[in-house]
């Protein structure tokens, strides 16, 4: 059943469910899904000064949220001077304020540096800095003072090359350029170790969380922050790793929340939204497994159950409403799910633009898969043996369109034709009919 997204987020945070995994693609509104989530269990931020600002202190003590958002609160210091640092910084708001007073109070500086190195690059050791105070110039123009706290800035050294070291001075590395200061090189780091340097702050903060919470005598936890926590949510930490880290990041993850505390429907609630089909039956595998306590005779005897689970896939439907359709039977592999939504745009006579690149996806999984060097080596021949140059030019126009009036999702008749043809040729050809089915 078709609903909004406000009423799904209400289901959401209305089951009874230890875990909540959703798969969707980019643009289906995963992101505005955490949104409307966010304002179902605050509904007084509902306002975009609260949107911004990750909410009020209420909302903040029942619902910790990662996103793209999240990453944005974290930006680099490129107004740079002469002989200056190369610093990643943290927005101040009351979210990152709240943050970096946790980090520091809890001392996971290095419990971050590990999770960085382990997930992104061990040739790189994050640095945090100490409070420190400076001058800044307010809205007048006028300098002040200023002490910028502890935790809020983070510099990136690697081990520099020994015939290059001289007391601070500047040199090109792999990393880009970088400042040497004794045997290290300061550097800027690249915009995929920087997601994940965002996501190993915020998951050894959930790694403290569970930990914290998992200690039922509230007078022996670490911190009191945490015990008004209710939900977790996020939406696509995996953007930028490789697959055997994004095997890792799922496993971990997945354990991490197994563990976790919940009694009776009482404990941490986790959502996960995400686009990557391997993320997501990594994590869809890893929920199927229950967890027996490791403590002889504690309680509970299971630490999950997989019926604390349940798996759904969110789709945008064309009149702007969505539906959540459970998934909980067995994980997808995404190109038999591509080619089963050209079959249903097909069989409906919804054919559009975006459906070529979906074809273009199968081709080059199913081409690696078995050994071609090109797709096109899948496509149909023609009479001299080679493939046949229409479709070619079919999926070449539809899926890397170069000008912006190409942007359209209508296409023609004579090229929904030849869609349904290439489908057709493909399952009847490679054995797709019979994988769909089962």
């Amino acid at each position: 059943m078709s609903k909004e997204l406000k009423d799904i987020a209400q289901q959401l945070s209305a089951a009874n469910k230890k875990v909540q995994l959703i798969y969707a693609f980019n643009g289906s509104g995963k992101t505005r899904l955490s949104r409307e989530f966010k304002k179902s269990i605050a509904p007084e931020l509902d306002t975009e000064e609260g949107e911004a600002d990750y909410g009020s202190e209420l909302a903040r003590n029942k619902f910790l949220y990662y996103s793209a958002f999240t990453e944005d609160l974290f930006y680099w210091d490129n107004d740079l001077e002469a002989g200056a640092e190369l610093k990643l910084k943290i927005q101040p708001n009351t979210f990152t304020s709240w943050l970096i007073d946790l980090l520091k109070d809890l001392g996971e500086d290095g419990n971050i540096i590990t999770n960085f190195q382990r997930y992104a690059n061990d040739k790189i050791t994050p640095v945090f800095n100490e409070a420190y105070k400076c001058k800044t110039k307010d809205n007048n123009g006028e300098l002040v003072e200023i002490t910028v706290p502890a935790f809020s800035e983070f510099t990136f050294k690697v081990a520099a090359n020994p015939s290059a070291l001289t007391n601070s001075a500047s040199v090109d590395s792999e990393y880009g350029e970088a400042k040497v200061e004794g045997t290290y090189e300061k550097i800027k780091i690249s915009k995929g170790e920087e997601s994940n340097f965002i996501w190993s702050v915020f998951y050894t903060l959930l790694e403290q969380v569970v930990s914290t919470l998992n200690e039922t005598d509230t007078t022996n936890r670490l911190t009191d922050k945490f015990d008004g926590l209710e939900y977790i949510f996020i939406d696509d930490p995996v953007s930028s790793l490789d697959d055997s880290h994004l095997i890792e990041l799922a496993v971990d993850l997945a354990t991490l929340i197994k563990s976790s505390a919940y009694i009776e429907g009482n404990g941490l609630r986790f959502i996960i939204t995400t686009h990557s089909p391997l993320f997501y039956n990594v994590l869809h595998n890893e929920l199927n497994g229950d967890l027996k306590n490791p403590v002889q005779d504690g309680t509970p005897v299971w630490l999950y159950k997989r019926n604390q689970s349940e798996k759904y896939r969110l789709d945008k439907k064309a009149d702007g409403t969505y539906e959540l359709a459970p998934s909980n039977d067995h994980p997808f592999s995404y190109h038999l799910f591509l080619l089963s939504e050209l079959h249903k745009a097909i069989k409906a006579g919804q054919v559009k633009k975006y459906h070529f690149s979906f074809l273009r996806n199968i081709l080059e999984k199913t081409s690696t898969f078995l050994g071609h060097k090109h797709w096109e080596n899948l496509l149909e021949k023609t009479g001299d043996g080679s493939p046949d140059p229409f479709a070619k030019r079919i999926i070449n126009l539809s899926s890397h369109s170069a000008h912006a009036a190409e942007e359209v999702t209508e296409i023609e008749d004579k090229d929904k034709e030849k869609l349904g043809e290439l489908v057709r040729y493909l399952t009847e050809t490679y054995g797709f009919s019979k994988q769909e089915a089962q």
